[in-house]
């Protein structure tokens, strides 16, 4: 493991600073890509069950589930540019990205009343 001494390693204020200020966007960003394909695949293997109105009906919330947390990473994206709107970008990207969670978390369950 590298040490705190070595060129490069060491965390200047700059790079502290700059740290803070891109928020949660930093890490929202990675993780509405994994989500997009997290939607994707309850997709995919929710076709492996009986075909039925109920189905329909969660395949259209994965659907656009998958397209709030696009949004959501194009949100956090527009807030680690350079810019005065950073902020606003910011706080949107977060509540995207907490109602898509939200919206997940139902398909899940209906999808398991689903499921026999």
């Amino acid at each position: 493991m590298a040490g705190r001494d070595e060129p490069g390693v060491a965390l200047t204020p700059d790079d502290a600073a700059k740290a803070r200020e891109r928020g949660l966007s930093a890490h929202i960003l990675p993780t509405s890509a994994t989500m997009i394909g997290v939607c994707m695949t309850v997709l995919s293997i929710g076709h492996l069950g009986p075909r039925g109105e109920l189905r329909v009906i969660v395949d259209k919330l994965l659907a656009a589930d998958a397209l709030l947390f696009l949004v959501s990473a194009v949100l956090s994206f527009m807030s680690l540019r350079p810019g005065h709107a950073r902020q606003r970008y910011e706080w949107w990207g977060e509540l995207v990205f907490i109602c898509s969670l939200a919206m997940l978390a139902l398909g899940a369950v209906v999808l398991a009343f689903l499921v026999s």
